[in-house]
């Protein structure tokens, strides 16, 4: 995680959590990831607005704070897939609910 301790008002847990899924691209591959385990070109087919460098990113970014799982297999290609850890499923009801409000707020 990018920080131990915040020092600062009662909105510091907010702020540690947007920190950590903030931005445009963390809270989607998250929904994705909720479904169920997806390789690197499988998240990307479900993001075609997402380029190649930013997804990279955003999973290295993810992995790095806890959130995702990376898994290599040793074969040619490599096999990398990406799930979510338990502390990323302690997101569920968090994006669920984003989702549930972005349903009710732009009529999807």
């Amino acid at each position: 995680m990018r920080h131990d301790r915040y020092n600062c008002n009662f909105g510091c847990p907010v702020e540690a959590t947007l920190e950590l899924i903030g931005g445009k691209w963390k809270g989607v591959i998250l929904y994705h990831l909720l479904e169920r385990t997806y390789r690197f070109g499988e998240l990307k087919k479900l993001m075609p607005g997402i380029t190649q460098r930013m997804l990279t990113k955003q999973l290295r970014e993810l992995e790095s704070d806890g959130i995702i799982n990376r898994k290599v297999y040793a074969e040619v290609p490599p096999k990398v897939e990406y799930s979510l850890t338990e502390v990323g499923e302690g997101l569920r009801d968090v994006v669920m609910m984003m989702r549930d409000w972005g349903k009710k707020h732009f009529g999807m």
